[in-house]
């Protein structure tokens, strides 16, 4: 990487200096800080729900992730190869398994699988502004096997319950920002061809990846 401008508007050349600079502006546009209606939850996670309301993580659905790892991908910060971890599924799972449960239970996450390699990708601009660059983050395999298992039952609960709405595309199995662009198409020209005024309203969410808690 080249070198960065801070906000004295000097060039920044030194290795250390920049990643000071990066993680300053990173550390700007993320909110990590819990309202109080989110500590208030956190507070009482465990008393308003019931034992039953928690889905078991099964062993079966464990070792089935385990055994489908890509062993081309890159091992996280905790150094757990996934190679290793996918040769190894039939002795890890149940210890695995207690772990997700006792994590899923209590809403805690495993301090090895909180940290993350942050890799700063240049998106477009002058390279010299800090703002134009994008994080990419490396994290644990096994922190990325429980966000598989939870997701999976997230999706099941949304969809029986028809939480999701019709119009929701993105993130949404068999759509996509393709599918959006032709219902969008298809309405906008019904209403010209009906001889209607058409507005349209487009709204850019500026880093909004970057923002979330």
């Amino acid at each position: 990487m080249g070198p960065l401008l801070n906000e004295a508007g000097v060039l920044v050349t030194e290795d250390a200096e920049k990643v000071e600079l990066l993680n300053a502006f990173f550390a700007s546009v993320f909110s990590a800080k819990a309202g109080s209606q989110e500590s208030q939850a956190l507070e009482v996670r465990e008393e308003a729900h019931r034992e039953d309301d928690f889905p078991l993580v099964e062993e079966d659905c464990v070792r089935d992730r385990l055994s489908d790892l890509d062993t081309h991908k890159s091992m996280g910060p905790d150094g757990m190869h996934p190679q290793v971890l996918r040769e190894l599924a039939d002795i890890i799972v149940k210890p695995l398994s207690i772990i997700f449960e006792r994590s899923w239970r209590t809403g805690q996450v495993p301090k090895d699988w909180r940290k993350t390699s942050v890799t700063p990708i240049f998106k477009k601009g002058k390279k010299e502004d800090p703002g134009n660059y994008r994080v990419v983050s490396l994290t644990s395999i096994l922190g990325k096997v429980m966000e598989q298992l939870i997701l999976e039952v997230i999706n099941k609960q949304v969809e029986e319950k028809k939480v999701i709405r019709s119009s929701q595309h993105g993130f949404t199995k068999g759509k996509s920002g393709l599918t959006n662009m032709i219902v969008f198409y298809n309405g906008m020209t019904g209403c010209v061809d009906e001889g209607r005024a058409v507005d349209v309203v487009y709204l850019d969410f500026s880093k909004a990846f970057d923002t979330l808690p």
